[in-house]
């Protein structure tokens, strides 16, 4: 799968393999409605930079996000392809997978018709694993090895976006004390687009890698092959993610960009810079040591943590309230949703 065209002539050969595939994209295209949009969210309410500059901005440095750290480090898209266990019947793998992606599309969308930011890495995880479950009719399907670092994930992506947040908007209002609000002002814009782009590059590190592992698990479960222990994810494959999730962010990602950056906490420059910072930081620790965690949790925490610095009052609870209800329900609600979709594409496929 070195070309594209190679690529293409694979999926035309094999039906499964391209229902698989563009269901694959779907998911990255709802991944941009979604994700993408909480990596540029401060950026465009604090009016550092337009929408369409924002996203043209993320659609570059999710790029270089998925090239430069899959080139460091691939992992994240490896324990995503380990979590689970499709068996070795390439056309009941391809179906239940094929079930599983379908599950995360409808999931993910009715969170965007709802403008609420969810998870679409949990929806990933949950709709693969409720897939995976239905195929083998038990948990014999899951890696718990693997499947245990989403749970550390959640957890240290809680905890380093919100600490991090505070301490990184802390450590700025404590630097700048003295300093004349207005004269800051054009350093602060220039430094949100800075951490914008970071955020944009830290998605692209996780997001990007996790659905590009999916991608190379259609291509070998068609041909009933074991993935290698050495991922090769090849350059054009990271193009095409990048491109299909820049045009999602463009077609839906005002509502996100308005849950997040307006509605969790009133930002000023400085803030966004400091939330920007504190996720994209929480992010790269998460990478480095192989957790796929919610660009999502990182983020929105992280301006929880910015807004607890001045008062706790700041924090709107009621929308926190509303995202982390949307959280909890992702895991069950989208793995019942895959398992239940699983079945039926069996039963009409089979």
């Amino acid at each position: 799968m070195d070309s594209i065209l190679q690529f293409w002539n694979q999926m035309t050969a094999n039906p499964l393999l391209f229902i698989a595939v563009t269901l694959t994209l779907g998911v990255i295209l709802v991944n941009g409605w979604t994700d993408a949009p909480n990596a540029i969210a401060t950026c465009v309410v604090t009016r550092c930079m337009p929408p369409k500059a924002a996203i043209l901005m993320a659609a570059l440095f999710n790029f270089l996000g998925v090239f430069v750290m899959t080139l460091l480090n691939a992992t994240v898209a490896e324990t995503i392809t380990k979590m689970v266990d499709f068996g070795t019947n390439p056309d009941l793998a391809i179906i239940s997978l094929s079930a599983a992606l379908f599950a995360i599309v409808l999931w993910a969308t009715l969170a965007w018709v709802f403008g609420i930011p969810t998870s679409e890495s949990h929806a990933l995880i949950a709709g693969l694993t409720g897939s995976a479950i239905a195929l083998h009719n038990s948990l014999d399907g899951v890696n718990g090895a693997e499947w245990v670092k989403v749970v550390y994930g959640i957890g240290i992506s809680v905890g380093l976006g919100f600490g991090l947040g505070w301490l990184v908007c802390k450590l700025v209002t404590k630097l700048f004390y003295k300093a004349n609000r207005p004269k800051t002002e054009p350093f602060f814009r220039g430094a949100q687009i800075v951490g914008a782009a970071s955020m944009a590059f830290m998605h692209g590190a996780q997001d990007g890698q996790k659905f590009m592992g999916v991608v190379l698990l259609c291509v070998y479960m068609s041909q009933g092959q074991a993935l290698p222990s050495d991922i090769h994810i090849p350059i054009w494959l990271m193009i095409v993610c990048s491109v299909v999730m820049a045009a999602g962010t463009a077609m839906g990602g005002k509502k996100i960009i308005k849950s997040v950056g307006m509605d969790t906490v009133k930002l000023e420059k400085y803030q966004g810079f400091s939330a920007d910072i504190a996720a994209a930081l929480s992010l790269l620790i998460c990478s480095v040591f192989s957790l796929p965690v919610s660009t999502t949790h990182a983020k929105t925490t992280s301006i929880m943590g910015v807004g607890a610095v001045k008062r706790v009052s700041a924090i709107n609870f009621g929308v926190v309230k509303e995202m982390v209800l949307t959280w909890v329900l992702t895991f069950p609600g989208c793995g019942l949703v895959g398992f239940l979709m699983t079945k039926l594409f069996m039963f009409i496929f089979t």
